[in-house]
């Protein structure tokens, strides 16, 4: 089989039903839509993480993050950008570092927010190229983080460009397709929008948002349903440009499109309930589809469970690359139920956060969620809103979904005594 060039789509904080092919009906998607037509969509896919950072290391190491020390962090911040301890290690053997040494040209357009230079960034970790942002978050149009520094590179060095930066980055992953296509080698093009992450802001406002995303005190400010359509409709269209040139090559290509975490304030996220920083099903269960013409089933809707790490293993796979022997990958490959549609082993996914002290575990229906010393038991097949407790009803295997977890737990990097505050907080409480 032929090497495929590979796009991977990560969208920042986009709920799971912030797609009109997912369920938003205030407006459309096409585009994306189109990807979910002629491919594969997953109904049961999970983030790594509530969070950005964290499952941002699992993408690109194909393992949980809780691993090292930066996939701990929830999440990284601007204020920690000279701690030489908080990054990804640049000899760990990333995904662009497996393909680049395979012999895939790599290129990262978007978000980074897994260490700061000078002691990481996107070209010390297998990435060839880069163009955008360092951190977790940048004015659309300012390109200035929530401290007011700018953050708009181009390879290691700050980059002055003008405009609105989802088309700034649409319009350069549309560059680099058309121009790879022309080498003799594959691509591995990771696409990480910023949208529709905070601040919210969008063309129709432009002078307002230029106005508030240039103060640090009004980064935050602003927003609504109107501009947050707005943001996901630009995207929409980037990413149709995107998938344009990429249709123009005529190569093999495996596209890959997903969320880092569920959906902020502005985001549908029905029919679950949380959001970022919640383990419940709103905050980690995200879109996901999976689109390679000739190879992937065009128009299939499957409830295969997955989580964020698995599309790591399955760019691997899919480019006939093993993984680093003594790193070995916690996500499987989903070639074998995108190819073949063959049955997954069934799995036992979990998550964990400093944040209120959560724990989750999900195995087969059944989900374990622990938030500030309570405890419940979903049958997420039966109630996927988690409003059902079976934890009275079904003891015993409340209590094997939490020594499984304890056993997990234990094998990973503590969680530390004391995070910083993070620049906004968006959980909620519980909802009971």
């Amino acid at each position: 089989m032929t090497r495929p060039d590979i796009v991977f789509i990560v969208v920042d904080d986009c709920g799971y039903a912030d797609l009109s092919c997912t369920g938003q009906t205030d407006y459309r998607t096409p585009e994306i839509d189109r990807l979910a037509s002629e491919g594969t969509r997953f109904t049961q896919a999970y983030a790594n993480s509530a969070l950005c950072t964290n499952t941002r290391v699992a993408l690109v190491t194909g393992r949980y993050q809780y691993r090292l020390k930066i996939g701990v962090q929830e999440p990284l911040l601007p204020s920690q950008r000279n701690d030489p301890t908080l990054g990804l290690p640049q000899d760990f053997p990333t995904l662009p570092k497996l393909l680049r040494d395979s012999g895939y040209a790599t290129a990262l357009i978007g978000k980074w927010h897994v260490g700061y230079l000078p002691h990481f960034g996107p070209l010390k970790s297998g990435y060839e190229s880069f163009f955008g942002i360092m951190g977790g978050a940048v004015g659309y149009y300012s390109h200035l983080d929530n401290e007011g520094d700018p953050d708009l590179y181009e390879g290691e060095a700050l980059n002055d460009q003008v405009g609105y930066i989802t088309d700034l980055l649409s319009d350069r992953a549309e560059q680099y397709v058309t121009e790879a296509a022309r080498g003799d080698k594959p691509y591995f093009l990771s696409l990480h929008y910023t949208a529709p992450h905070s601040p919210w802001s969008s063309p129709s406002v432009e002078a307002e948002a230029r106005q508030r995303e240039a103060d640090p005190k009004q980064f935050l400010d602003g927003g609504n349903l109107r501009i947050y359509a707005e943001m996901m409709t630009v995207m929409d269209a980037g990413i149709g440009r995107v998938m344009e040139a990429v249709r123009r090559t005529g190569r093999p290509t495996l596209v890959l499109f997903t969320s880092d975490n569920g959906g902020e304030r502005f985001s549908k996220i029905w029919p679950f309930v949380g959001r970022k920083r919640d383990l419940l099903e709103g905050g980690l269960r995200v879109p996901q589809i999976a689109w390679w013409p000739g190879q992937v089933a065009a128009g299939r809707v499957t409830d295969q469970v997955t989580i964020s790490m698995d599309l790591t293993a399955t760019c691997l796979a899919a480019a006939g690359v093993a993984p680093d022997p003594g790193h070995p990958l916690d996500g499987i490959s989903l070639l074998p139920q995108l190819t073949a549609a063959a049955p997954a082993p069934e799995r036992t996914l979990f998550w964990r956060m400093y944040d209120r002290k959560q724990a989750a575990v999900r195995r087969g229906r059944w989900k374990y969620l622990r938030v500030a010393g309570r405890e419940f038991l979903f049958d997420l097949d039966y109630d996927a809103r988690e409003r059902t407790d079976f934890a009275k009803k079904q003891p015993e295997l409340m209590a094997e979904l939490r020594t499984a977890w304890e056993a997990w737990d234990s094998t990973m990097l503590p969680l530390p005594e004391n995070l910083p505050v993070p620049y906004v907080v968006l959980s909620q409480a519980m909802l009971w």
